[in-house]
């Protein structure tokens, strides 16, 4: 009898996912699950590192994919490199990035034609925000009839998150707005989200660092990781006190090399515990018309390291191979007295033209640089054996859908694309196609992702340039 083309199909994603389970190790106590990395001594000899499937490498190590948006455009005269191909000097905002050079591919003249004005008037930042990951023009409305078009990572997580726990993980350092008008009649949901399920169903970013940390480490149903959190808030122990048994059964399988990597891990993990304890410990922060989150540190710097690093965190234990990070919504006007620059970020991006303003805007987008370099940084010293690391395996487009934010252009984007996709990528250059539309990307993405795609978006083609 002939088989559906159906059947087969089922068939190979449940042999894919099969597959996926069989890398991965989880650690278990008293409602706590921990995901470890994938070790080497416990693959079955040489076999199970040859099987390729969607969203891996040759090796069989999973291909991951990020997407991490700023606000307000940048200050493009400090923003690009200078020279062309691999003869590039990094620009003021980038020499954060200087010693990751190798693992990066700066591109300029990506557009976002649907983030432009058309007949549509004001609301450039909601615009951006809406079009960056999906291409498509957001409908002018602050109801509930908002439409625009699924997002790149959704498409991803649609076809293939069901190799993973969490088929994708949606972050903003940001607060999150639901409902109501927020930029010339645009509807507030087009700025808090960047990732879509559906043209009318944004996928809503975790604000809370103490949530996300309980969703990758939590067990059991919501009522249940309540209680054991309680337990574990009472007798002042860390998730990884609850699965030390478990831990020295897995060391005793290991090789010296994944012992170290265990161990490593497991630091990490209890590294970011410990910042959010102390972030608790200050209790909530006065926001207004809002009660923050538990857990959301209240000065930015912690907060962004902490998201970038359960970021980490997600990828390293294949939690999830799909992320996007809004590091602060377009339109924000946070400031920064870090940096000693008490004026907000978008009023500064409109009088670029003032004494000393352009420089404030450089140091702004070095500080996000700088955040985004320590991230690329944690990624590449994680070994995930044949010579290659995290960020070897991934693939990370960091930018937004505005270029200059004084002009409010969308056309040459502020982007950066880290990781070489298991190799598949030519890094360490400075692209410059000619006004060429950001979905071409999103396009050659999904192709290396595994995702068999021709379209998306407003795309024209592939960027096979990358």
């Amino acid at each position: 009898m002939r088989q559906s083309v159906r059947d087969v199909t089922q068939r190979q994603l449940n042999a894919q996912r099969s597959f996926a389970m069989s890398r991965r190790r989880f650690l278990k106590g008293v409602g706590v699950c921990v995901a470890v990395p994938a070790f080497e001594s416990l693959l079955p000899g040489s076999s199970a590192a040859s099987v390729v499937g969607p969203s891996t490498t040759a090796s069989g190590a999973p291909i991951r994919m990020a997407f991490l948006a700023i606000p307000n455009g940048v200050q493009q005269q400090s923003w690009f490199p200078s020279g062309e191909g691999k003869s590039f000097t990094l620009n003021r905002t980038m020499q954060p990035l200087e010693p990751l050079r190798e693992h990066l591919q700066v591109i300029s003249g990506l557009k976002h034609v649907n983030a432009t004005a058309g007949g549509d008037g004001a609301g450039d930042h909601a615009r951006a925000s809406a079009t960056f990951l999906t291409g498509a023009r957001a409908r002018k409305t602050a109801g509930k009839n908002i439409h625009l078009g699924i997002s790149v990572d959704q498409v991803a997580a649609q076809r293939l998150g069901h190799l993973t726990r969490l088929p994708s993980l949606e972050l903003t350092c940001d607060a999150v707005r639901k409902t109501g008008k927020c930029d010339s009649g645009y509807a507030c949901a087009y700025l808090s989200n960047i990732s879509w399920t559906s043209p009318t169903s944004p996928a809503t970013p975790d604000p809370n660092p103490r949530s996300v940390f309980e969703r990758l480490f939590g067990a059991g149903k919501p009522d249940d990781q309540q209680s054991n959190r309680n337990l574990r808030s009472q007798t002042d122990r860390s998730v990884l006190d609850f699965v030390l048994e478990d831990a020295g059964d897995l060391q005793r399988q290991l090789s010296g090399c994944d012992r170290r990597k265990l161990d490593e891990y497991l630091s990490g993990v209890r590294s970011v515990e410990k910042r959010l304890d102390a972030a608790a410990s200050f209790g909530d922060v006065s926001q207004p018309q809002m009660d923050p989150p538990e857990g959301v540190p209240d000065n930015l710097n912690q907060y962004l390291q902490t998201m970038f690093d359960l970021l980490v965190l997600a990828f390293q234990t294949d939690s999830t191979r799909i992320a996007t990070l809004l590091l602060a919504i377009d339109g924000s006007n946070r400031s920064f007295p870090d940096l000693g620059i008490s004026d907000g970020h978008h009023e500064l991006s409109h009088n670029q033209q003032k004494p000393g303003v352009a420089e404030k805007i450089a140091n702004i987008d070095r500080y996000y640089m700088q955040h985004f370099g320590d991230f690329l940084a944690k990624l590449a010293a994680i070994e995930e054996g044949d010579g290659r690391s995290l960020l070897d395996n991934s693939m990370i487009v960091y930018g937004g859908a505005i270029g200059d934010g004084n002009r409010h252009n969308h056309d040459n984007l502020p982007v950066i694309l880290a990781g070489s996709a298991g190799g598949a990528f030519e890094t360490g250059r400075y692209l410059q196609p000619d006004d060429t539309p950001m979905s071409n990307l999103f396009v050659s993405m999904l192709n290396h992702f595994g995702v068999a795609i021709d379209h998306f978006g407003d795309s024209t083609g592939r960027l096979d340039a990358i």
